[in-house]
This record gives structure tokens, C-alpha cells and sequence, in this order.
């Protein structure tokens, strides 16, 4: 899609998600927002049609509604896995609850109170994404004055002349320092890196099994900056733990549940510590940097984006359920967006508009759980190996880099694919049973104290 503004060029996603990162004119933002919104609207008709045949589907094989088919792959009962995803959200939500605190206080001090209320939801169009489901980029609005995160990781990259490829390889190397074999050679002629001059492509990053052995390949169109060198990590996440369960029946050839292949590269993403840098050769030294706010950086992508992880099921799935009427699509997509993110929309949002469909996942019939259980997973999964390999200190401080008893945990955990019940392959690598958002918040205890000094006398919630 892209969206035409009467006065000027067309703007393809990717570069009105730029102006949402780099703008502070709110009356730009708002026009970009606002602009991106005009693509899905002409879905609503054919979205209302597909709820209708995926229902009937659903009940043809036995289910409620296609939420609870969608809820049945977790070995557990539709009903029991929605309660499991609640309790896990309690877990994490004082958390958010701080950091949306924190936030809106500092957007009302650069746009002002009457444009972000200190009692309310927080603008969408103000948090420098275009789904408001991470905020990292409005960090420059949001860190501390006198916050020192001891180095910028895109500035890094780019002083160094890394290239998209070369991305790629650092990736790779991270596994092989684990002790998993490389890519095989075709992975590198086959897969998509950069933007093609020559055609429009998806630029959604994704990771691809073509023969489900060895054919693996990446597409994305990387550019060279710190999201998209964490999103290398998650992509190659998926790669290697489609090789390990390769060998498996056809059946069992996937993740233990969605949420294991989408926490696997986020899991060593992790590891992109101060001393990997260094032993990557980026940083000569480990910096003495401020910790909150290293933390601080990555809550606004990581705590930010749990609540919208959620919530975009939570939708779905009311809808599959008949909760939701074709006649309120648009309203309960933002009655649950302010309830769960405490965001709004920047201006009002009838019927006559689809919101929801202005999201690649909804769009695409994807699932969206798997994210949020992964956001939670790779804490989880990293707390494990930290422990596993004898790692003393604070536990944002902690790399597996070169750890063949990490690598040795992980193979062991990926090599089962889906031949056994999640709960088997989550206790092969944690010794747990159930997920356990309390890494999450052992990994930000210092943020959140931070956090919880700094709100003291300030109104939370909304």
C-alpha cells in the first residue's frame, strides 16, 4: 500500500515509518498516520467475509471459532492457554505500567498538556511508530539529560563500514561460537539482503525453509542500523532451528510452539552486550555507561511492545468469537488498544475506518501471540543459559558468546521441534515448566526501581 497525499509524492510504508522516527512535527506525524490508515479501509468488506468462511472452516474441524484453533496448538485447552497468556501479563505489567508513566510524562514536556493529558492515553501518533508497539525510537525524548548509554550501536556499525552481508556473517558467527554448523553456501546465494532497485519486494523481515532440510535463506531489506542488526539475529533464529529439527517426521518439523522459533534469535540478541562489542572488535573497551539507561533504551522496544503482543489476539480472537460485530470493528480495535497499551488515536476513529487491518499480521491472517510469548520466552531462555554457564553478575550483563555449554542447551532444546509437548522442550532448557515473565523482570530490576523513584507523586494509569 502506499498513500498519496494531495501536495505531494506517494509514501511507500517504510518511508512514512521514517518520518514517524525522525519527525517532532505533530502535525506531520499526525498527516503520515493518518496517511498509512487509508490503506486498509478498502479491506473491511473482504475482512468481515473472512471471519464469516474461517468460522465455518473452524467448525468443520471441531472447533469453537478459529480463535480456539488458533489457541489449541499450545497442549493445553483453548480456554486454559487464554488464562496462561493473562497470568503471564500480570507479571510483566507493573513493569509497563512504570514505563508508560515515565513516558507520557516526558511527552508532555516537549508537546505540551494539552496535546499529551499527565491522567490519559498517550497519542499513537507520538511514539515513533507506526503501530505504537515499540517506542524506541522517541529515546532522545525520553532519556535523561544526563543519561550516558556508553555507546550508539548504529553509529558503531556505520563507522565501521558494515555492510548488509556483513551483518549476516556476524550473525552466523555468533551460532558457530555456540558450536552450530554455518549456513550452507546456498543460504548466501539465494537469500534476499537488501532492497532490489528493480521491484517492489515485502520488506517484512522473514526466514525461510524452502525444502525443509537445508535450503535456508533470509529476506529483508537491511539497513545499517541497530534494529535491523538485532532483527538479523532473530531471522538467523529461525534458520538454525529449522536445520535442527530437520531431521524430524515432516510433522514435527517445527518449533515446540510458535513462541520457542520466535524467541530463539532474540535469545542471543541478548548476548549483544558491551563486552561482545568488544569482542567483536566494535569497542575497544567495555564503556562505563549509565545502566538505566541502556536499560531505558531497549524497555521502550522490548516492556513497550508487550500489551500490543497481546492485544492484537486478544481482538482476533473476540472477533472469531462473535464478541465482536462487523458493526464495531474499529471500536473495539481502540476501546483494547487503550485498555491493555494505554494508547489513543490521535484524532476520532469511526466506523468508516479499519484500523486493524493497517497491521501486516491482521492483514496476512498471522497469528500474533507467538510474539508476545516470545518477548517473555527469551528472558526466560536467557536467564537459563546465564545460569548454565556459571555467569556471575547482574543479569543484563551476561553474553553466551563462546559458550559451547549454551549452544550445547539450545541444540538439545531445538533438535526435539514439536515431537514432544512445549512443557518438555521448555525443561530440557530451563528446568521450568510454565513460562516465567520474573526473568524479564530480574533482567530490568534496576530500570524499574529507577522508574518507581522517578513516578513517586506523579498520577499513573490512565
Amino acid at each position: 500500500g502506499k498513500y498519496c497525499p494531495e501536495d505531494g509524492e506517494c509514501l511507500e510504508l517504510e518511508e512514512m515509518e521514517n518520518i514517524l522516527i525522525d519527525s517532532r512535527d505533530p502535525d506531520e506525524l499526525l498527516d503520515v498516520w493518518q496517511g498509512w490508515r487509508t490503506v486498509s479501509v478498502p479491506m473491511r468488506k473482504d475482512f468481515e467475509r473472512y471471519v464469516e468462511i474461517a468460522t465455518e472452516g473452524a467448525r468443520e474441524l471441531g472447533f469453537a471459532d478459529l480463535g480456539a484453533l488458533w489457541r489449541a496448538k499450545y497442549d493445553m485447552t483453548p480456554d486454559e492457554f487464554a488464562a496462561d497468556v493473562d497470568r503471564i501479563w500480570q507479571q510483566v505489567k507493573p513493569l509497563y505500567d512504570q514505563l508508560h508513566c515515565y513516558v507520557r510524562y516526558k511527552l508532555a514536556e516537549r508537546y505540551g498538556e494539552g496535546e499529551v493529558p499527565l491522567d490519559g492515553p498517550i497519542p499513537a501518533h507520538l511514539l515513533g511508530n507506526m503501530w505504537a508497539q515499540d517506542w524506541q525510537h522517541i529515546a532522545d525524548l525520553v532519556l535523561p539529560g544526563d543519561a550516558d548509554p556508553g555507546y550508539d550501536l548504529t553509529a558503531l556499525l556505520r563507522e565501521r563500514d558494515v555492510d548488509a552481508l556483513e551483518m549476516v556473517r556476524v550473525g552466523e558467527r555468533f551460532f558457530s561460537s555456540l558450536g552450530f554448523e554455518e549456513l550452507p553456501e546456498t543460504f548466501w546465494e539465494r537469500s534476499l539482503f537488501v532492497k532490489p532497485d528493480d521491484r517492489d519486494v515485502v520488506c517484512h523481515a522473514s526466514a525461510w525453509d524452502i525444502d525443509w532440510v537445508d535450503d535456508l535463506r533470509l529476506k529483508m531489506c537491511i539497513e545499517i542500523e541497530s534494529e535491523d542488526f538485532i532483527t538479523v539475529h532473530h531471522e538467523l533464529g529461525h534458520n538454525y532451528y529449522q536445520r535442527a529439527y530437520g531431521h524430524l517426521d515432516p510433522l514435527f518439523r517445527d518449533s515446540a510452539n510458535d513462541g520457542f522459533h520466535e524467541a530463539l534469535g532474540d535469545t542471543l540478541a541478548l548476548s549483544i552486550t558491551p563486552a561482545y562489542l568488544v569482542q567483536l572488535g566494535f569497542l575497544d573497551s567495555a564503556p562505563n555507561g549509565d545502566v538505566v539507561a541502556m536499560q531505558l533504551k531497549t524497555a521502550l522496544d522490548k516492556i513497550a511492545f508487550l500489551p500490543f503482543g497481546l492485544l492484537v489476539d486478544r481482538y482476533r480472537w473476540q472477533v472469531f468469537a462473535g464478541e465482536i460485530s462487523p458493526e464495531e470493528y474499529n471500536s473495539a480495535w481502540w476501546e483494547l488498544r487503550e485498555r491493555y497499551q494505554g494508547v489513543r488515536p490521535p484524532v476520532p476513529r469511526g466506523e468508516e475506518f479499519f484500523d486493524p487491518g493497517a497491521k501486516y499480521h491482521i492483514a496476512n491472517n498471522t497469528p500474533y501471540t507467538r510474539y508476545f510469548l516470545a518477548a517473555v520466552l527469551h528472558y526466560q531462555f536467557h536467564r537459563a543459559l546465564c545460569e548454565a554457564i556459571d555467569f556471575d553478575g547482574p543479569l543484563h550483563e551476561c553474553s553466551i558468546y563462546g559458550s559451547p555449554v549454551a549452544g550445547e542447551r539450545l541444540q538439545q532444546m531445538m533438535g526435539m521441534g514439536r515431537s514432544r509437548p512445549w512443557q518438555d522442550a521448555l525443561e530440557a532448557l530451563t528446568g521450568q515448566r510454565e513460562v516465567d515473565a520474573t526473568a524479564m523482570v530480574d533482567y530490568y530490576q534496576p530500570l524499574m526501581t529507577w522508574l518507581e523513584e522517578h513516578n513517586e507523586g506523579r498520577s499513573c494509569g490512565w
